[in-house]
């Protein structure tokens, strides 16, 4: 089984590395390829739904091919699920947002559920996607420490502050919101996952392992996206999506296609 992970950043090896060790041993199977693949250009920080456009877009692009490519799955490493609906469309491949499924997962181990993240900016990813699943009424409350994230380097040398912080509102959210369960709000915040789970009395969902899990699951079941719900396209169009400027501002991917 090939899995292609796509990291919305273009970052380099260091950054691909913070992101990569997100996924824990026990869930790298021998028989299982998983690739992390950093796009070639996106926005700054996802912050507004302008820059979500390019998150999408550029997501798409690292994704188009990945069924000519060998692959047998499709991870997205956000959990806005940027490119989501455009690639489901585009593949027939199973393609796996962590928001929707850490949302959907959160709601067979408990019944309401909170979200916590770094910064309110980043509020109407949420939103976004839990509307479209429709697990708006499960949500119990979204708390921030309020901090601008490094989408490259995580947390770094703020690593015990930021992981204390957001313990803390964890907690507030299931004493005073009545949360059962703790999502992620970032797969950037992985390096809180473990330390929260030690130090809660709920479980903690870290959104980038849950969606290589499942993909792994849905390959594995044979399964993947309806196509009455996520048609492919009358007429294919990669070219106009690899004409995106890279992140030098000159170079763009020409289609091999």
């Amino acid at each position: 089984m090939k899995i292609k992970y796509i990291i919305p950043y273009p970052l380099g090896p260091e950054g691909v590395q913070l992101r990569a060790d997100q996924i824990p041993s026990s869930l790298r199977r021998p028989d299982v390829s998983l690739d992390f693949v950093p796009v070639r250009n996106s926005c700054k920080l996802g912050d507004s739904y302008y820059e979500a456009a390019l998150f999408d877009a550029y997501v798409l692009e690292a994704g188009l091919l990945a069924e000519d490519e060998g692959y047998d799955a499709v991870v997205m490493d956000s959990v806005g699920d940027p490119g989501l609906d455009g690639l489901r469309s585009r593949l027939t491949i199973p393609v796996i947002g962590p928001g929707q499924v850490a949302y959907h997962l959160a709601c067979i181990l408990g019944q309401r559920f909170s979200i916590i993240t770094m910064w309110d900016a980043w509020n109407f990813h949420y939103t976004k996607v839990l509307r479209s699943c429709g697990l708006t009424d499960a949500l119990a409350s979204v708390r921030s420490v309020g901090m601008a994230p490094d989408v490259e380097h995580l947390f770094g040398d703020r690593q015990d502050e930021v992981v204390e912080r957001l313990t803390q509102q964890a907690m507030s959210a299931i004493e005073d919101d009545g949360a059962e369960v703790i999502v992620l709000g970032s797969t950037t915040m992985h390096q809180a996952a473990a330390y929260m789970s030690e130090h809660l009395p709920c479980p903690v969902i870290n959104p980038g392992p849950t969606a290589v899990a499942i993909a792994q699951a849905i390959v594995d079941l044979g399964l993947s996206h309806s196509k009455l719900t996520w048609r492919s396209p009358g007429t294919i169009q990669d070219a106009k999506f690899f004409s995106l400027i890279g992140a030098d501002g000159q170079t763009r991917q020409g289609s091999p296609l």
